[in-house]
């Protein structure tokens, strides 16, 4: 028995995906199942890399979601619309999902689900954080029997391009940042990924299948790397640690039902810890449960190849199952079954370290000054240090013990009144 695929997008990961199905030779034998019925784009005169028999290619992707003939319907066209609205269609008309839309399940997630559960349809998403590296069905099923505490990410290639490449050239993020869009690494439009967003899809992606919750997306607190210098890079390594965009999804507390810490930030982290050894546009995910402990899934992040093979394995392990279960009710390994949403912590509960470095005007006193401010709003200091002084700007570097983000942002709001500081350029968490 053959499945027929309905393939929407023939873009970089759908091309990879059909190059796969369509070269059988060397791979599982269930791959050679699976039939390319119809291919849905945008435009039929786009040159292909892949070529199909006459009438498979169609701008018509509602008449392949909607064919009785075909069985699974693979999504790659990304965006939002009309990717949302074709898989909500397949769904309605009985078809099962593979997708690779990150952006589309984080804020849809609970409706395609929803309706996924409702229609006996499956809805595989591997493919839609961390491009090749099997991240999504280890937290559904290998990891099910732990209690997981933290998931934390660097899910962002382009982000950790940039950051790698300020590191080790000690340049600064615009230079950089050109670079990387000229060489393809970045976006024309970068803000989804140098501002967070792409990230913050991922981990309430991920935390979702971690904590067994639904995510709020606008809960996910959201900070990007456009802030980040040379500076900063430099005083990180001196202090032995290096800046990461991090994307966190921790519990807070013991206790089962407690609220997540979520959010995406640049962070420093130590040069000790595995996620520091990350570089250019590889991604890793870190997780931490009981009893397994700690474990680290690293790989490429993006890309044709790494990103298709994710989509062929959500594709062979769904066939698998529809071969040989029962096909009433749905796989408890494989579907979506929670319904209820996770609470999420305000950002002012977050209880960690703080990097923090000030330019102030270079007279006595201003350190005894800034230790009194945070004092008096219990935030504990684990060092300060004057480093330098440049135009009679003095610049000291402090960092703290573990203190609630709450006090500390009223420490900082109370050291902005003090006539001899001149500006806070630079605020990071530590990990």
């Amino acid at each position: 028995m053959g499945f027929k695929i309905g393939l929407l997008g023939l873009g970089t990961v759908g091309t990879g995906t059909a190059q796969i199905l369509l070269n059988a030779q060397g791979r599982h034998p269930l791959v050679q199942e699976i039939e390319i019925d119809r291919v849905g784009v945008r435009s039929l005169d786009k040159p292909r890399e892949v070529e199909f028999p006459e009438g498979v290619i169609t701008t018509d992707l509602e008449a392949i979601v909607t064919d009785p003939q075909i069985d699974i319907v693979v999504e790659t066209i990304g965006g939002l619309e009309p990717a949302r609205s074709l898989i909500l269609q397949a769904i309605a008309h009985g078809k099962h999902v593979v997708t690779a839309n990150k952006a589309v399940i984080a804020r849809y997630g609970d409706e395609i689900f929803t309706a996924a559960n409702a229609a006996g349809a499956y809805v595989m998403l591997e493919a839609a954080v961390g491009g090749g590296i099997p991240v999504i069905k280890p937290l559904k099923q290998s990891l099910g029997v732990n209690r997981l505490q933290a998931v934390t990410g660097i899910v962002n290639g382009t982000t950790n391009y940039i950051l790698t490449r300020m590191q080790t050239e000690k340049g600064d993020f615009a230079d950089i940042l050109a670079d990387a869009q000229r060489l393809g690494y970045a976006e024309a439009d970068p803000s989804a990924d140098v501002d967070g967003l792409d990230a913050a899809d991922k981990i309430a992606i991920l935390a979702s299948l971690a904590f067994g919750g639904r995510i709020k997306l606008a809960d996910v607190y959201c900070e990007g790397i456009r802030q980040i210098n040379a500076t900063d890079i430099a005083y990180a390594d001196k202090l032995g640690f290096v800046i990461k965009l991090l994307a966190i999804a921790k519990r807070i507390g013991e206790v089962e039902n407690a609220p997540l810490s979520m959010r995406v930030h640049p962070t420093l982290v130590p040069q000790t810890h595995p996620l520091a050894s990350i570089n250019g546009v590889y991604n890793a995910i870190f997780i931490e449960g009981e009893p397994i402990g700690q474990i680290m899934l690293y790989g490429r992040g993006a890309g044709a190849g790494p990103t298709a093979s994710a989509v062929v394995s959500d594709l062979l392990h769904l066939i698998g199952v529809l071969k040989s279960g029962d096909r009433s009710e749905l796989h408890p390994l494989l579907s979506c079954s929670h319904d209820d949403y996770c609470a999420i912590a305000p950002i002012e509960e977050l209880v960690t370290r703080f990097y923090v470095r000030f330019l102030t005007q270079d007279r006595p006193g201003v350190i005894g000054k800034l230790g009194t401010c945070f004092g008096d709003r219990h935030v504990s200091l684990e060092s300060i240090v004057q480093t330098d002084v440049k135009d009679n700007l003095a610049e000291i570097v402090v960092v703290t013990h573990d203190v609630r983000e709450g006090n500390f942002r009223q420490a900082l709001d109370e050291i902005r009144t003090l006539d001899a500081i001149h500006s806070i350029p630079s605020i990071l968490r530590v990990l």
